[in-house]
């Protein structure tokens, strides 16, 4: 059994490793409010063809309508704010470039929700463009960093941000073409599985004899 002072030097350094973890695993969740707010839509919204930006869109005509877009402009911001979160929380298993990458994508996707795109286009672009940039290359940092320790995990990290950065360049050099939706969700969907994946092999587990 530990001493008392070993325990709380532990406990000390692995409740913000856990915290941050259960957090990154909670990520994954914003893909359903996607869903629930595209379910809402009228005019036709496709998951192919239409960004997710569409569905932040303020305001309404009889060509097209977001009823909900007040959810999902909450949702890029809270859930831009639990990736900054999770990446402080988790920054000595992060590394700091992985940390600092994810910090500022955090903070993009909270810049996103308070411009819609609607309202402002340019605002909008200006938001989002380093949500792209910045997460499929926290991916390969993080996967280069745990290659020697966790083979399987790191090689799926890196490959996963060389697809999710592929894809943000493709979203970007095909503006509103006919997959541009499916373009932008490949560059982001897949981010929240690895990072949740890495943090599941991060939760804190009870030591033999504990």
């Amino acid at each position: 059994m530990p001493a008392p002072a070993a325990a709380s030097r532990d406990l000390a350094t692995t409740w913000p490793v856990g915290l941050g973890a259960f957090v990154f695993l909670v990520r994954p969740a914003y893909i359903a409010t996607e869903f629930m707010v595209g379910a809402a839509t009228t005019g036709g919204y496709s998951f192919v063809a239409d960004s997710v930006s569409r569905l932040g869109e303020v305001g309404c005509s009889a060509a097209y309508c977001s009823p909900r877009h007040d959810l999902m402009n909450a949702s890029f911001m809270g859930f831009g704010v639990l990736l900054a979160g999770g990446a402080v929380l988790l920054s000595r298993p992060l590394g700091p470039w992985a940390t600092g990458l994810l910090v500022v994508s955090g903070l993009s996707s909270l810049a996103t929700g308070l411009a819609p795109l609607d309202q402002d286009a340019a605002l909008h672009t200006m938001a989002a463009t380093p949500l792209f940039v910045a997460q499929p290359l926290a991916l390969v940092v993080l996967g280069a960093r745990l290659r020697s320790e966790q083979p399987v995990l790191g090689g799926a990290l890196i490959a996963t941000g060389a697809v999710t950065g592929a894809a943000a360049v493709a979203f970007v050099l095909g503006g509103d073409g006919a997959a541009a939706g499916a373009l932008e969700r490949l560059a982001l969907w897949p981010v929240l599985i690895g990072l949740a994946g890495f943090a599941w092999t991060r939760l804190p587990r009870r030591r033999r004899g504990d």
